[in-house]
């Protein structure tokens, strides 16, 4: 689907970084073409500034995603999820990232949450990077405590495994 949408932007290189800010950000787009996140509307300006593009590409950007259905299907209806992962410093949390050799195979979603409950810890917060969206998609864990070596060491023998990392 990623890819599927930035081809309807391939001539234009800074209306997919708009594209690409929107999906990561959980931004909507409004029926006045308008980026908003919930009822909060975002200045054009801001999200020109963040990604070093012209306000004009933004609103570009917002014209087409209206005059096309599926995505207006799409951008009208993203929303964003509060993370924990930048809180967790603040709030004595652990993060547990997990990369993965095929972010595509069954069940390595529950294969890892299985192993983290039997070995008794709890999850806070569980963070699945799709991979039609992300180049690269990851799997965030929010734990309460730090994880003992042996259980990392069971994560990281998984097969499907690339890298853990543990913050």
């Amino acid at each position: 689907m990623f890819d599927r949408i930035m081809q309807k932007f391939e001539g234009s290189p800074s209306q997919q970084q708009v594209i690409r800010l929107l999906l990561e950000r959980g931004f909507s787009v409004s029926d006045e073409g308008r980026v908003v996140s919930g009822a909060i509307e975002i200045p054009n300006t801001q999200i020109a500034r963040e990604i070093g593009v012209d306000r004009r590409v933004v609103d570009s950007t917002t014209d087409a995603i209206l005059a096309d259905e599926e995505l207006r299907r799409i951008f009208q209806n993203i929303s964003s999820i509060p993370s924990l992962m930048d809180l967790a410093p603040v709030l004595d949390l652990s993060v547990l990232t997990i990369e993965v050799m095929d972010a595509d195979e069954p069940g390595i979603v529950a294969t890892v949450t299985s192993l983290l409950a039997d070995n008794d810890i709890s999850i806070r917060q569980t963070i699945s990077e799709d991979p039609e969206f992300t180049d690269d998609p990851r799997l965030y864990l929010v734990t309460d405590e730090d994880l003992p070596g042996d259980v990392l060491n069971e994560l990281k023998n998984l097969d499907f495994v690339r890298q853990i990392q543990l913050s």
